[in-house]
């Protein structure tokens, strides 16, 4: 319960972390930004298909339909991304947009809490773009996602 108040409270673009949350650990990663809820649902493929150039445009729609980001690190882990930089509207800002399927490297303060990872980004040391150039493997949209039609 605490860990959805922390997450609502970052996405309601509370500056702090309430009293009773645990100390963080600086960390620095290397990794794609994502849609969150396309990763973990399975809505649209798996893994290989929501990341990269395949999935840019739906990583868009959701980030500005308020769906969390989250960075992929480049072990596999995925961190929930609650804050970036001076970005004060949270997942819903700009700098979320502008970032959507880059591959980043991040300076921030990580915490963990019932299992999940949060990373609060204080600084993009490096935004290499969007380098996962998937569009050949599964194109705008994975075909896999298109429903069938009824008959």
């Amino acid at each position: 319960m605490r860990a959805l108040f922390i997450l609502l409270g970052f996405i309601a673009g509370l500056p702090v972390l309430p009293a009773w949350a645990a100390e963080g650990t600086r960390i620095q990663l290397k990794g794609e930004i994502i849609d969150t809820w396309c990763y973990y649902s399975g809505v649209m493929g798996g893994p290989d298909a929501v990341t990269g150039s395949a999935h840019h445009t739906c990583a868009l729609w959701c980030s500005a339909g308020g769906i969390p980001v989250g960075l992929l690190a480049e072990d596999g882990t995925v961190y929930m991304v609650l804050k970036i930089a001076s970005d004060t509207q949270s997942a819903r800002g700009d700098t979320m947009l502008r970032l959507a399927s880059h591959s980043v490297e991040a300076d921030g303060i990580y915490y963990e809490r019932d299992g999940i990872n949060y990373l609060v980004v204080e600084n993009v040391v490096s935004d290499l773009g969007i380098t996962n150039l998937n569009h050949d493997d599964y194109g705008p949209v994975p075909g896999f996602a298109i429903p069938e039609p009824k008959q």
